[in-house]
Order: structure tokens, then sequence, then C-alpha cells
């Protein structure tokens, strides 16, 4: 009852034909990029069934299966290992991940791919090794994981909500002094549970990672670690007709954290992060975002491509 007949070679029990009586007065693509996506090292996907089958009794899109409590072990171990929500998707991990089921050890990849909340996209071989690339079987997935760590973290319902679509209507409307308050606002209001690490970079990825849970709760489209010919963009967010490429530094204090959101800038540009985009005839903007580690507040630098 699974599977989808645009991605299986197994014709006569896809959804179109099992409950094709259900299917008038529903978008059959967003019935597919809310809830189909799970994949085992194959090229069938299947369904949520649990999600499909509410769909059909209340006529709704929701995030049926979220609804039915909140994962706060999970969101309690990205915290422990320091994993941020950024680093999700396009993860790669080895053969642990299928290989290893012990309760008591077992690995944020395995955790997450064995109770569903990624699933595996691509898999490719290195001499003897097996290499697995991870993601979110689907929006239902992605949205919901993220909404809830935000949540989690003190940011909950219709704030995270409102703040997400707050910032992405400053980033349409080119308003990047208002976007600039409201960054460091919502970061202001965020716990700093990983303050006990010692490493810049867990410090960058996590503030990075809350702009981005923000920006997915609202469903925008973005590309992370946006790869180029000549390395790798942070983020890059297609939105209002416009292309805005990020890129996050650290920084040491307040005073140097408009130099480093400007050196951010420059990296995009030396690097051609938005070369890609150019195609697309949309404004493209790059934009340099500067944390403080000592909780000073965040600097954003832009300039058009």
């Amino acid at each position: 009852m699974d599977y989808d007949a645009h991605d299986t070679p197994f014709p006569g029990i896809d959804l179109d034909t099992i409950f094709a009586p259900e299917l008038p007065g529903l978008d059959r693509e967003e019935v597919r990029r809310w809830y189909n996506g799970y994949r085992w090292r194959g090229a069938e996907k299947v369904y949520n069934p649990f999600d499909v089958l509410l769909l059909f009794r209340n006529r709704e899109f929701r995030p049926w299966w979220f609804e039915t409590g909140s994962p706060e072990f999970l969101f309690r171990l990205l915290m422990d290992k320091e994993v941020s929500p950024m680093e999700l998707e396009s993860r790669m991990t080895d053969e642990k991940l299928v290989s290893k089921f012990d309760v008591g050890d077992i690995g944020v990849d395995a955790l997450l791919f064995q109770t569903g909340y990624l699933t595996i996209a691509g898999e490719e071989r290195d001499g003897p090794k097996t290499f697995y690339a991870l993601d979110y079987p689907n929006f239902e997935v992605r949205q919901s994981l993220n909404d809830g760590l935000l949540g989690y973290l003190g940011k909950t319902g219709k704030e995270v909500s409102d703040r997400g679509k707050e910032l992405g209507n400053l980033l349409a409307a080119n308003d990047f002094d208002g976007f600039a308050d409201r960054l460091r606002s919502f970061f202001a209001g965020i716990p700093y549970q990983w303050q006990g690490s010692n490493s810049p970079a867990r410090y960058e990825a996590w503030y990075a990672g809350m702009l981005y849970a923000c920006f997915r709760t609202i469903g925008l489209d973005l590309v992370v670690e946006d790869a180029s010919s000549r390395g790798r963009a942070d983020m890059a967010v297609l939105h209002g007709g416009q292309v805005f490429v990020f890129e996050f530094k650290m920084a040491d204090g307040e005073n140097d954290s408009d130099t480093a959101a400007q050196l951010a800038i420059e990296q995009i540009r030396q690097k051609g992060y938005a070369e890609k985009y150019r195609d697309r005839g949309e404004p493209i903007h790059l934009v340099g975002v500067a944390f403080g580690r000592d909780r000073s507040p965040a600097a954003v630098q832009t300039a058009p491509a």
C-alpha cells in the first residue's frame, strides 16, 4: 500500500491503485511531497502509512505523525552530541548505520535512520567500504523536526512561525537592517545549552543551525553546504524571486563582528559561490553573518552579487 507508482517498478500495489477512490480533491504532488520518500538501499520510495490514512480521513495536509508526540529524547541526544540541525541534511555515514543496533550505545546517524527521521538518499563505494548519504524523507519530517527542536530550545509554537515569516519577509523586501535587528533578537532569546563546547566551529554550526531551522519551519526553499566548483557556501535561500547566499563566521567579540561579517562577504566573492545562480536571472544578494562567542550581538553585512 505504500509504494508510489512514479518511483517503483511494482505497478498494482501503488497508492494510485489501492487508494484511487480517496485521491480526488487532493493534490497528488503534495501527497508525495508531504509523506513519501522513505528508502532502504534501493530506488523504491514508500509512504508513511499512518500519515496517508489520516490524510484520507481528514482531507488535510498536516504533520500527523509528529502530532502524536515530540521526540525529546532525540533533541537531547542532538544537544549532547553537539549536532546542529543544519548538519542533518545530506549527511554522510558508513556501514555502522545498518549494522549497529545496541540501544545502549547507538550513534546519532543510526538512531535517526532507525526511527524514521532520516532515510538513505544514496550510497557509494570507496574501496572496501560503503558510505550512505542521509537526508530527510519528506517535507513533514524536515519541517516538524526543526520546529520541534526550536521548541525544545525555548522557541515555541506561533513565535517560531512568526519569526520565520518575519525574517523571510524582510529578506524578500531587501530590508537587511531590519533582518539584522530581528536576527539579533532571535539569537538573544535562545538558551545556551551548547555553551560547554570549546570549539568555535561548534558555536558557528549551532547559531547557523538555528537560523536554518527557523527558515525550515516555514518551508523556505534553501540549500545547505551549497557546492560550487571552488567550495561550498554555508547556505543559499531561494525566496521572493531572489537568491540569498549566506556565509557564517565566528567573531572574538562585539568589536570584531562587523569585520568577520565582511570577511564572509569577501569569501563568497572570492570563491564564486553565487555564480551558479546567475542563469536564474534573479537578483542575487550576498549575506555575511558573524556570531559572537561571548554572547555579543550577531552582525550582518550584505552586498549585491
